[in-house]
Protein backbone atom coordinates (compact mmCIF):
# COMPACT_ATOMS: atom_id res chain seq x y z
CA UNK A 1 0.00 0.00 0.00
CA UNK A 2 1.45 3.38 -1.00
CA UNK A 3 1.87 6.22 1.46
CA UNK A 4 -0.80 8.27 -0.32
CA UNK A 5 -3.35 5.47 -0.16
CA UNK A 6 -2.55 4.80 3.49
CA UNK A 7 -2.93 8.49 4.28
CA UNK A 8 -6.32 8.75 2.56
CA UNK A 9 -7.63 5.65 4.32
CA UNK A 10 -6.35 6.90 7.69
CA UNK A 11 -8.15 10.21 7.12
CA UNK A 12 -11.37 8.38 6.27
CA UNK A 13 -11.00 6.23 9.36
CA UNK A 14 -10.54 9.25 11.62
CA UNK A 15 -13.56 10.96 10.12
CA UNK A 16 -15.73 7.85 10.52
CA UNK A 17 -14.59 7.35 14.10
CA UNK A 18 -15.59 10.92 14.92
CA UNK A 19 -19.01 10.44 13.32
CA UNK A 20 -19.45 7.08 15.07
CA UNK A 21 -18.87 8.67 18.46
CA UNK A 22 -21.50 11.32 17.65
CA UNK A 23 -24.14 8.84 16.49
CA UNK A 24 -25.60 7.60 19.77
CA UNK A 25 -27.96 4.99 18.29
CA UNK A 26 -25.26 3.32 16.18
CA UNK A 27 -22.79 3.58 19.06
CA UNK A 28 -25.26 1.86 21.41
CA UNK A 29 -25.92 -0.92 18.91
CA UNK A 30 -22.22 -1.42 18.22
CA UNK A 31 -20.78 -1.24 21.74
CA UNK A 32 -23.45 -1.76 24.38
CA UNK A 33 -25.88 -4.26 22.85
CA UNK A 34 -23.39 -7.13 22.26
CA UNK A 35 -22.07 -6.90 25.83
CA UNK A 36 -25.57 -6.72 27.32
CA UNK A 37 -26.80 -9.68 25.28
CA UNK A 38 -23.74 -11.75 26.12
CA UNK A 39 -24.22 -11.48 29.87
CA UNK A 40 -28.01 -11.76 29.58
CA UNK A 41 -27.55 -15.12 27.87
CA UNK A 42 -25.35 -16.50 30.67
CA UNK A 43 -28.24 -18.21 32.55
CA UNK A 44 -29.38 -19.95 29.33
CA UNK A 45 -26.23 -22.04 29.23
CA UNK A 46 -26.85 -23.25 32.76
CA UNK A 47 -29.90 -25.09 31.42
CA UNK A 48 -28.02 -26.71 28.52
CA UNK A 49 -26.32 -30.07 28.82
CA UNK A 50 -22.94 -28.78 27.66
CA UNK A 51 -20.99 -31.58 29.35
CA UNK A 52 -22.78 -34.22 27.29
CA UNK A 53 -21.79 -32.40 24.10
CA UNK A 54 -18.23 -31.98 25.35
CA UNK A 55 -18.43 -28.18 25.36
CA UNK A 56 -17.13 -25.95 28.15
CA UNK A 57 -18.78 -22.70 29.23
CA UNK A 58 -16.09 -20.66 27.50
CA UNK A 59 -16.42 -22.66 24.27
CA UNK A 60 -20.16 -22.02 24.31
CA UNK A 61 -20.25 -18.35 25.31
CA UNK A 62 -17.22 -16.82 23.59
CA UNK A 63 -18.27 -17.72 20.02
CA UNK A 64 -21.67 -16.28 20.89
CA UNK A 65 -20.05 -13.07 22.14
CA UNK A 66 -17.98 -12.75 18.97
CA UNK A 67 -21.07 -13.39 16.84
CA UNK A 68 -23.05 -10.71 18.69
CA UNK A 69 -20.27 -8.18 18.03
CA UNK A 70 -20.06 -9.14 14.36
CA UNK A 71 -23.83 -8.99 13.86
CA UNK A 72 -24.73 -5.92 15.91
CA UNK A 73 -21.45 -4.05 16.19
CA UNK A 74 -20.15 -4.58 12.66
CA UNK A 75 -22.76 -5.85 10.18
CA UNK A 76 -25.78 -3.86 11.41
CA UNK A 77 -23.75 -0.73 12.16
CA UNK A 78 -21.96 -0.77 8.80
CA UNK A 79 -25.16 -1.16 6.78
CA UNK A 80 -26.44 2.00 8.46
CA UNK A 81 -23.12 3.83 7.98
CA UNK A 82 -22.89 3.00 4.27
CA UNK A 83 -26.52 3.94 3.61
CA UNK A 84 -26.30 7.23 5.51
CA UNK A 85 -23.07 8.21 3.74
CA UNK A 86 -24.65 7.33 0.39
CA UNK A 87 -27.85 9.28 1.05
CA UNK A 88 -25.81 12.30 2.22
CA UNK A 89 -23.79 12.16 -1.04
CA UNK A 90 -20.57 11.58 0.88
CA UNK A 91 -19.67 8.46 -1.12
CA UNK A 92 -20.39 10.24 -4.41
CA UNK A 93 -18.12 13.16 -3.50
CA UNK A 94 -15.35 10.82 -2.36
CA UNK A 95 -15.61 8.85 -5.58
CA UNK A 96 -15.11 12.06 -7.57
CA UNK A 97 -11.73 12.54 -5.90
CA UNK A 98 -8.54 10.49 -5.76
CA UNK A 99 -9.63 7.49 -3.64
CA UNK A 100 -10.60 4.33 -5.52
CA UNK A 101 -13.78 2.39 -4.79
CA UNK A 102 -12.02 -0.17 -2.58
CA UNK A 103 -10.30 2.62 -0.62
CA UNK A 104 -13.60 4.40 0.02
CA UNK A 105 -15.44 1.30 1.18
CA UNK A 106 -12.56 0.04 3.32
CA UNK A 107 -11.80 3.45 4.81
CA UNK A 108 -15.46 4.01 5.65
CA UNK A 109 -15.63 0.61 7.37
CA UNK A 110 -12.25 0.78 9.12
CA UNK A 111 -13.38 2.53 12.32
CA UNK A 112 -16.26 0.10 12.83
CA UNK A 113 -14.06 -2.92 12.11
CA UNK A 114 -11.36 -1.77 14.54
CA UNK A 115 -13.99 -1.09 17.21
CA UNK A 116 -15.44 -4.57 16.65
CA UNK A 117 -12.03 -6.20 16.93
CA UNK A 118 -11.24 -4.33 20.14
CA UNK A 119 -14.60 -5.23 21.63
CA UNK A 120 -14.11 -8.93 20.90
CA UNK A 121 -10.72 -8.87 22.63
CA UNK A 122 -12.18 -7.08 25.67
CA UNK A 123 -15.09 -9.54 25.88
CA UNK A 124 -12.72 -12.51 25.80
CA UNK A 125 -10.55 -11.06 28.56
CA UNK A 126 -13.60 -10.05 30.62
CA UNK A 127 -15.14 -13.49 30.14
CA UNK A 128 -12.07 -15.15 31.58
CA UNK A 129 -11.77 -12.65 34.43
CA UNK A 130 -15.42 -12.18 35.44
CA UNK A 131 -17.05 -15.50 34.51
CA UNK A 132 -14.07 -17.70 35.24
CA UNK A 133 -13.83 -19.09 31.71
CA UNK A 134 -10.78 -20.91 30.49
CA UNK A 135 -8.53 -19.32 27.86
CA UNK A 136 -8.48 -20.77 24.31
CA UNK A 137 -6.45 -23.92 23.69
CA UNK A 138 -5.56 -22.78 20.15
CA UNK A 139 -5.45 -18.95 19.98
CA UNK A 140 -4.47 -19.02 16.28
CA UNK A 141 -7.81 -20.56 15.32
CA UNK A 142 -9.64 -17.96 17.41
CA UNK A 143 -7.75 -15.11 15.73
CA UNK A 144 -8.37 -16.63 12.28
CA UNK A 145 -12.08 -16.96 12.96
CA UNK A 146 -12.33 -13.43 14.30
CA UNK A 147 -10.50 -11.84 11.36
CA UNK A 148 -12.51 -13.84 8.82
CA UNK A 149 -15.67 -12.84 10.65
CA UNK A 150 -14.80 -9.15 10.35
CA UNK A 151 -14.21 -9.55 6.61
CA UNK A 152 -17.44 -11.51 6.07
CA UNK A 153 -19.52 -9.07 8.14
CA UNK A 154 -17.98 -6.05 6.41
CA UNK A 155 -18.44 -7.29 2.85
CA UNK A 156 -21.97 -8.55 3.55
CA UNK A 157 -22.86 -5.15 5.01
CA UNK A 158 -21.75 -3.43 1.82
CA UNK A 159 -23.72 -5.94 -0.25
CA UNK A 160 -26.86 -5.45 1.87
CA UNK A 161 -26.91 -1.71 1.11
CA UNK A 162 -27.81 -2.55 -2.49
CA UNK A 163 -31.27 -3.48 -1.21
CA UNK A 164 -31.55 -0.73 1.42
CA UNK A 165 -33.21 2.54 0.50
CA UNK A 166 -32.72 4.44 3.75
CA UNK A 167 -31.22 4.23 7.23
CA UNK A 168 -34.67 3.38 8.57
CA UNK A 169 -35.03 0.64 5.97
CA UNK A 170 -31.77 -0.89 7.16
CA UNK A 171 -33.60 -2.22 10.20
CA UNK A 172 -35.61 -4.41 7.82
CA UNK A 173 -32.99 -5.45 5.28
CA UNK A 174 -30.55 -6.68 7.92
CA UNK A 175 -33.10 -8.99 9.54
CA UNK A 176 -32.69 -12.05 7.24
CA UNK A 177 -28.95 -12.32 7.91
CA UNK A 178 -29.40 -11.51 11.60
CA UNK A 179 -32.16 -14.06 12.22
CA UNK A 180 -30.62 -16.85 10.14
CA UNK A 181 -27.27 -16.37 11.86
CA UNK A 182 -28.69 -16.23 15.37
CA UNK A 183 -30.85 -19.30 14.85
CA UNK A 184 -28.76 -21.49 12.58
CA UNK A 185 -25.07 -20.63 12.96
CA UNK A 186 -24.57 -22.12 16.40
CA UNK A 187 -24.58 -18.71 18.06
CA UNK A 188 -27.10 -19.47 20.82
CA UNK A 189 -27.49 -23.23 20.42
CA UNK A 190 -24.18 -24.95 19.55
CA UNK A 191 -24.40 -27.02 16.37
CA UNK A 192 -23.08 -29.99 18.36
CA UNK A 193 -26.46 -30.09 20.12
CA UNK A 194 -28.41 -30.26 16.84
CA UNK A 195 -29.19 -33.39 14.74
CA UNK A 196 -26.34 -34.19 12.34
CA UNK A 197 -28.31 -33.50 9.14
CA UNK A 198 -29.51 -30.11 10.34
CA UNK A 199 -26.05 -29.21 11.65
CA UNK A 200 -24.40 -30.07 8.30
CA UNK A 201 -26.71 -27.62 6.52
CA UNK A 202 -26.26 -24.91 9.15
CA UNK A 203 -22.48 -25.17 8.78
CA UNK A 204 -22.82 -23.52 5.35
CA UNK A 205 -24.39 -20.31 6.70
CA UNK A 206 -22.28 -17.11 6.56
CA UNK A 207 -21.46 -16.86 10.25
CA UNK A 208 -21.15 -20.60 10.94
CA UNK A 209 -17.47 -20.91 9.98
CA UNK A 210 -16.58 -18.05 12.33
CA UNK A 211 -18.39 -19.70 15.24
CA UNK A 212 -16.84 -23.05 14.34
CA UNK A 213 -13.29 -21.67 14.25
CA UNK A 214 -13.64 -19.68 17.48
CA UNK A 215 -15.25 -22.62 19.31
CA UNK A 216 -12.69 -25.03 17.88
CA UNK A 217 -9.90 -22.71 18.97
CA UNK A 218 -11.34 -22.59 22.46
CA UNK A 219 -11.64 -26.35 22.83
CA UNK A 220 -8.60 -27.30 20.76
CA UNK A 221 -10.64 -30.12 19.24
CA UNK A 222 -11.09 -28.82 15.70
CA UNK A 223 -9.17 -30.91 13.18
CA UNK A 224 -7.21 -29.50 10.26
CA UNK A 225 -9.78 -30.75 7.72
CA UNK A 226 -12.69 -29.11 9.57
CA UNK A 227 -10.71 -25.89 10.02
CA UNK A 228 -9.86 -25.69 6.32
CA UNK A 229 -13.50 -26.35 5.45
CA UNK A 230 -14.61 -23.51 7.72
CA UNK A 231 -12.05 -21.14 6.19
CA UNK A 232 -13.15 -22.14 2.68
CA UNK A 233 -16.81 -21.45 3.55
CA UNK A 234 -15.96 -18.01 4.95
CA UNK A 235 -13.87 -17.18 1.87
CA UNK A 236 -16.71 -18.32 -0.40
CA UNK A 237 -19.18 -15.97 1.33
CA UNK A 238 -16.65 -13.15 1.09
CA UNK A 239 -16.19 -13.71 -2.64
CA UNK A 240 -19.98 -13.78 -3.18
CA UNK A 241 -20.37 -10.56 -1.19
CA UNK A 242 -17.58 -8.80 -3.10
CA UNK A 243 -19.21 -9.85 -6.38
CA UNK A 244 -22.54 -8.47 -5.18
CA UNK A 245 -20.88 -5.18 -4.20
CA UNK A 246 -19.16 -4.86 -7.58
CA UNK A 247 -22.40 -5.65 -9.38
CA UNK A 248 -25.08 -3.85 -7.38
CA UNK A 249 -23.56 -1.40 -4.89
CA UNK A 250 -25.05 2.09 -5.35
CA UNK A 251 -22.96 5.22 -4.90
CA UNK A 252 -25.82 7.70 -5.23
CA UNK A 253 -29.08 8.06 -3.26
CA UNK A 254 -31.87 5.67 -4.20
CA UNK A 255 -35.06 7.34 -5.34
Amino acid sequence: MSTAVAGRMAALMRAELTLLLRHKAVLFTALVLPVTMTYAMRPVFDDMDLDEAGISLGAAMMPMSVAFVLLFGVYSALVTVYVVRREELVLKRLRAGEPGDAEILTGTAAATLVAGLAQCVVLMIAGAAVLGMEMPADPLLVVTGLLLGLVVAGTMAAATTAFTRSAEGAQITIMPVMLVSLVGSGVVVPLELLPDKIASVCELLPLSPVVQLVRGGWTGQLGAYEALGAVATAVAWTVLSVFAVQRWFRWEPRR
